[in-house]
């Protein structure tokens, strides 16, 4: 096995050949690992501007920020303010989506593992005031519920920002401020933004994003996400030293260098316990927990989570039986192709883990003869996706964006769909390096699949 200074050295020697392999314009990355912190960085932080990444650059960590709203409930529930398996109406008076009974019956649980059920893909701007977060919850009233509470898992971005609605009600004050008080302060981190305004008196990352799919990738035009989705992970920012030490609180039972509790042992621990099991969905984990992703890698239990903004991307793991933690933090470009190069390498050389693979189409592709089961419209808010088969017995999506998703960006071309395994289709060709697999779930009393699973789900439309 390596040594941590060996890690830092290939780091050193070798990520700025592999950001140019990937066209990541720049990314810096963190090794915590027995009581040790490395750090490394290249590239620039904008093509527009040539400054180049540091390591104490801040870099926006997307929807790993739903861990930390996470851990903002749990203190909550280690000082008895809110039950976990108590309806989120109880905190939230003014939780309202289109199913009344659905939204009187979620409870704050569901909403942390992502199983509540309603419509999660809502990215309405409400505009930069404190308020922001209130007014996003109100404007929820017309979403619709997509199956019953608690029935399955179905990635929801709105829940979290329903969450930090819950934190500012019952601590009354603005999201940002609880995130600072409650965890920055008492971790003592010194390179963490809550938006643009803080971000700016650091080295901060400008996204960048490719224009056509071939292009290389340049500045995006804006920096961030709208407020209104902060608790999501629409703003935060940090450098990848201060990420690791918000994981490092969760390794030590939630307690701060200093040893300061900050959450309780046993939220710690509830945090990474399973609450809902995945269908195969590629990058995403085997299992949820309450904030946390859940992987099973060659019989170890992985944390971790996910995140990207307009043009970054976040990637956290933690392997809590070997005390490690590792992040990279990336502004464009291919970046799970980074990911896969530098989180593995670090996995593999230091405790002897695989990254597992990707998914990809097979070689021997079964054919696609009888789609019955796949075929036909499936719909939610923000899309609808068709699934249809050619003369030449092809198979396709079509994913058309609604609302105001679909004033984000014009409507990507189709793409085919080829058998990964079971009732699971797999993209054949690959969309920022990445093979998406669609997973065909349930029965709609005919025989075909009820909803179409890519992380989130949709229902069939009737027809």
């Amino acid at each position: 096995m390596a040594t941590l200074s060996e890690i830092q050295k290939w780091l050193d020697d070798r990520l700025a050949t592999l950001l140019a392999e990937y066209e990541v314009p720049g990314a810096a990355v963190a090794v915590s690992w027995r009581g040790e912190v490395i750090d490394a960085a290249a590239g620039v932080l904008s093509k527009a501007t040539g400054v180049e990444a540091t390591a104490d650059s801040l870099f926006q960590v997307g929807s790993i920020t739903k861990v930390w709203t996470t851990t903002l409930v749990m203190q909550l529930v280690d000082e008895g303010l809110v039950d976990l398996d108590a309806p989120v109406r109880d905190y939230v008076p003014g939780f309202v989506i289109d199913d009344e009974a659905a939204a009187a019956a979620i409870t704050v649980r569901q909403l942390l593992c992502h199983t509540s059920g309603f419509e999660g893909d809502i990215f309405t701007d409400t505009g930069n005031g404190d308020d922001c977060v209130e007014k996003y919850v109100a404007q929820l009233a017309g979403v619709t519920q997509l199956y019953p509470p608690g029935e399955m898992f179905s990635y929801n971005n709105a829940a979290f920002s329903v969450l930090g609605r819950l934190v500012e009600l019952v601590r009354g004050k603005p999201y940002a401020t609880c995130l600072r008080e409650f965890v920055f302060t008492p971790l003592g981190l010194t390179h963490v933004a809550n938006d643009a305004n803080e971000a700016i008196l650091h080295r901060a990352a400008v996204g960048h994003i490719r224009p056509e799919p071939d292009a290389d990738p340049v500045p995006a035009p804006v920096w961030s996400l709208m407020r209104s989705m902060a608790p999501a992970g629409a703003m935060l920012a940090m450098r990848p030293r201060d990420l690791l030490a918000f994981a490092q609180l969760h390794l030590d039972g939630g307690k701060a260098p200093d040893g300061t509790a900050v959450v309780g042992s046993d939220s710690v621990k509830a945090m990474q316990d399973r609450q809902v099991e995945l269908p195969p969905l590629g990058m995403m984990g085997n299992a949820w927990g309450l904030g946390w992703e859940i992987f099973d890698w060659q019989g170890s239990t992985v944390i971790g989570h996910d995140g990207g903004t307009i043009g970054q991307g976040a990637f956290l793991r933690v392997v809590p039986e070997y005390g490690l933690a590792v992040t990279l933090l990336t502004n464009g470009g291919t970046m799970i192709g980074l990911y896969q190069q530098v989180v593995g390498h670090v996995l593999r050389e230091l405790i002897g883990l695989e990254l597992p693979p990707l998914p990809t189409p097979p070689a021997d592709r079964a054919p696609l003869d009888d789609v019955t089961r796949y075929v036909g419209t499936y719909s939610c808010d923000v899309a609808d996706i068709t699934v249809s088969q050619d003369d030449d017995g092809r198979v396709w999506l079509d994913h058309t964006p609604k609302g105001e998703i679909a004033e984000l960006g014009g409507k990507p071309d189709p793409v085919e769909l080829v058998r990964l395994d079971g009732d699971t289709l797999i993209t054949l060709e690959p969309q920022q390096g990445f093979h998406q697999p669609q997973a065909f779930i349930g029965d709609d009393g005919s025989g075909r699949a009820l909803y179409l699973h890519s992380g989130r789900a949709m229902r069939r439309a009737q027809s």
